[in-house]
């Protein structure tokens, strides 16, 4: 027998993303403590999802929910406010899914762009979100409690 752990493998097809439920909770609180060093808590994730035009996303693999999303729904774009994916199961394409679903609830008939900010000193994000096709279009001079600036990352929906 032997001692190696295996990585999980994870096919695009074996990724399943849906509306977030309360039922979620526990799961989605264990990746964003994990993820983030001032991380949200159960209260912050329930006042933001109350509010109108914001939804919350996970994305499962085989029933386990390894990552999630919440955003809000903007007259001409959607804002992503806070995106993670469980330690396991980063670098596996579940990030880049989840992105991926975004993108196609953009229309140019209504919301046509795709917009997040990425702290200043997170070069993973900032190289994950380039990688996705998003550009830094701008900088948000002490975007967060830590005084950090935060850049403004963007989708623009191309015209056919």
């Amino acid at each position: 027998m032997s001692n190696v752990l295996t990585e999980p493998v994870v096919t695009r097809d074996a990724i399943h993303i849906r509306w977030m439920i309360r039922g979620d909770m526990r799961e989605v609180l264990a990746i964003e403590e994990s993820s983030f060093a001032e991380p949200w808590n159960e209260d912050d994730f329930i006042r933001r999802l109350r509010e109108r035009n914001c939804i919350g996303m996970v994305a499962e693999v085989g029933g386990r929910v390894v990552g999630y999303m919440i955003y809000y729904l903007k007259k001409s774009s959607l804002d992503v406010t806070n995106i993670a994916v469980h330690p396991d199961f980063r670098r596996k394409g579940i990030g880049t899914a989840m992105i991926d679903k975004l993108k196609k609830k953009l229309s140019m008939q209504r919301r046509q762009r795709l917009t997040l900010q990425v702290a200043d000193y997170n070069l993973r994000a900032q190289v994950f979100f380039r990688a996705c096709g998003m550009l830094a279009t701008g900088i948000n001079p002490r975007a967060y409690c830590d005084d950090s600036d935060a850049y403004q990352f963007e989708f623009l929906l191309a015209k056919a």
